[in-house]
C-alpha cells in the first residue's frame, strides 16, 4: 500500500515545535505518510488563499495539529475550511499532553481532537475516525 501523502496544518507562532515532532515521526519504518512540506511560514504575496488551496490539491490528508492558540490561527482556520471544500480527510491531533488544546475557529462542533500516539496516529491516517 502505498503512503498518503499528508499535510501538516498548525498554529506556526505556537506549535512549530510539535511539528518538527510529528515530522519526525515520518521516519518510523511503519509510517503510513510521506509529510508534505506544503504550510505557509512567511508572507504569501498576492491571493494566499488561492496558494494555499492549490498546495491541499497535491495531499491525500491534512492531519491538523490543535494547541492551545489554535483558535486564534486564521491560517490554520482557513487550511481547514479548504480541506473540507476540496472533500480532503481530515482529522484534529492533540499537539501536546499537558496543554489544553483548542480546535480551529473551522473547525464543526463533532470534530473530535484525538489524543497523540503512535498507534493512534497510524489507525486515523488509516480512516479510523
Amino acid at each position: 500500500m502505498a503512503k498518503k501523502r499528508a499535510f501538516i496544518s498548525f498554529d506556526y507562532d505556537h506549535d512549530e515545535s510539535a511539528k518538527i515532532m510529528l515530522v519526525g515521526q515520518t521516519h518510523h519504518s511503519d509510517t503510513p505518510f510521506d509529510f508534505v512540506d506544503a504550510s505557509v511560514s512567511d508572507h504569501l504575496p498576492g491571493d494566499w488563499k488561492y496558494k494555499v488551496r492549490r498546495r491541499l490539491g497535491n495531499v491525500d490528508l491534512v492531519i491538523v495539529l490543535c494547541g492551545q492558540y489554535t483558535h486564534t490561527a486564521t491560517g490554520v482556520a482557513h487550511e481547514l475550511t479548504t480541506a473540507r471544500e476540496l472533500a480532503i480527510p481530515y482529522f484534529l491531533l492533540a499537539a501536546y499532553s499537558d496543554v489544553a488544546c483548542t480546535k480551529p475557529s473551522s473547525a464543526s462542533p463533532t470534530d473530535k481532537v484525538y489524543k497523540w500516539t503512535w498507534d493512534n496516529l497510524k489507525a486515523l491516517v488509516g480512516g479510523a475516525r
